[in-house]
């Protein structure tokens, strides 16, 4: 039987893609740094071996799946190119996983994994359904239907797939290590629609995503009355949002949403207008989402005496702004406390005016070293670049972390790309 081994395995896709296999019955191990990740905690549970680095791994029998951050010249897909071990790309693969399903991509510059994973429960509750979620969850369920997953626009990875179906959440200037401007994103993601087999689910209110032109249909939502779908009458609330949806300006349904901020009910719409797409009873539409907990690291919530923390993936102003409000509407009374590590110094010099204006919408921020990454170990500009823009923004080291006991009944917000748990989790063993 072949054994399906992957470079990288600790990945959020990759971890995400080794449990859809392992649970669709194929034999699958790993390997990675022996440095601790979150996504490799649903691995172990299944019990899927994870090795060390070692060019001694690669063996005759393997089909070789290598992660997208590692070169040809690693020492694991060095020795699979020389022994002629069956080796893919993860992109390449799951392209081509994907065909034996109908599918559907969730893509977009911000809100892609919190779509994929809302998806992924609401179908779940109609229909079989495998998944892949870029918070590294992934689930292959025998005889699926659909396969619900997370395209990442990085390097137009995503242009090795095929979807049926695609969710286009926004467009908007991130990646600046790769991407030279938001029209060069734009052109990624026009190249992605053309792709698309039989619809296109886009963000009405994203002025980018309007001038998105394809063969296959499109279907607008938002807030905006010229979308197809349209949220109205939204009320929010501390324990969830609720909204009537119009679907072509007739009433359809009213919803309640466990989640907080505008960019909850965008994502709700999403899945809403895909499922009634779909004929997915409006019933479980409504009870699927009254059920969702979430992905890992959106949100994610924990008390802590009188203080709540929370943990969150945003990394990008918009996303940073987005886990402010949501935090607004769910504690009105409390202070909000950002906690920030900004991810990569191409990312932190070309947005340092915008991490600023987005920061100071919280009561007090505190500031980590900018978090680089193996492509990325140094950069020209230093986090005091940054807290000097920012009104009574503090560096946070492990000397001070105390300092956030001061905030009584407060909200911590943890956030960054990189390793923002490591400070979180130092300060809960004061």
């Amino acid at each position: 039987m072949t054994v399906y081994h992957f470079v990288g395995i600790k990945g959020t896709g990759m971890s995400a893609l080794a449990q859809i296999l392992h649970d669709s019955g194929f034999n699958v191990q790993g390997s990675d740094q022996e440095k601790h990740f979150f996504t490799e905690n649903e691995l172990r549970k299944k019990n899927i071996t994870i090795l060390p680095f070692d060019k001694e791994n690669i063996k005759e029998g393997q089909f070789v799946i290598a992660g997208n951050a590692f070169p040809d010249t690693h020492e694991e897909i060095a020795t699979a190119i020389e022994k002629g071990i069956p080796m893919a790309r993860y992109h390449k693969f799951l392209g081509e996983f994907m065909e034996k399903f109908t599918s559907v991509a969730i893509t977009g510059a911000h809100g892609k994994t919190s779509t994929t994973g809302l998806l992924a429960h609401v179908v779940s509750g109609a229909r079989p359904t495998s998944f892949l979620i870029g918070d590294g969850t992934g689930k292959g369920e025998k005889d699926s239907e659909y396969f619900v997953f997370e395209a990442c626009e990085y390097r137009r990875h995503f242009l090795s797939y095929h979807p049926d179906y695609c969710i286009m959440t926004n467009i908007d200037f991130d990646h600046p290590d790769y991407y030279k401007s938001v029209d060069d994103v734009f052109d990624a993601f026009q190249q992605m629609a053309d792709q698309v087999k039989k619809g296109i689910i886009a963000c009405g209110d994203d002025e980018h995503l309007q001038r998105i032109y394809t063969k296959v249909p499109v279907m607008y939502y938002g807030f905006n009355e010229d979308n197809d779908f349209q949220a109205r009458n939204i009320e929010k609330h501390t324990n969830g949002t609720t909204f009537d949806v119009f679907v072509r300006n007739t009433y359809y349904a009213t919803f309640d949403i466990t989640g907080y901020g505008d960019h909850s009910i965008l994502n709700a719409l999403a899945v809403i207008a895909l499922c009634h797409y779909e004929e997915i009873e409006v019933e479980i539409i409504k009870a699927r989402l009254l059920t969702y907990g979430g992905v890992k690291r959106r949100f994610s919530e924990k008390r802590f005496g009188d203080q709540v923390l929370i943990d969150d993936y945003a990394h990008h102003p918009t996303e940073i702004q987005a886990t402010i409000q949501a935090a607004r509407q769910k504690y009105p009374d409390r202070e909000i406390v950002a906690v920030f590590q900004p991810h990569t110094f191409t990312r932190t010099s070309k947005f340092l005016t915008e991490f600023a204006g987005t920061l100071e919408k919280a009561d007090k921020v505190y500031l980590c070293d900018i978090f680089g990454s193996a492509r990325e170990e140094k950069g020209t500009l230093t986090i005091e670049d940054l807290s000097s823009k920012i009104k009574g923004a503090q560096l946070l080291t492990d000397d001070n972390i105390a300092d956030l006991q001061n905030h009584k009944n407060s909200v911590l917000i943890f956030m960054g790309a990189g390793d923002i748990q490591k400070y979180q989790a130092a300060y809960e063993k004061l």
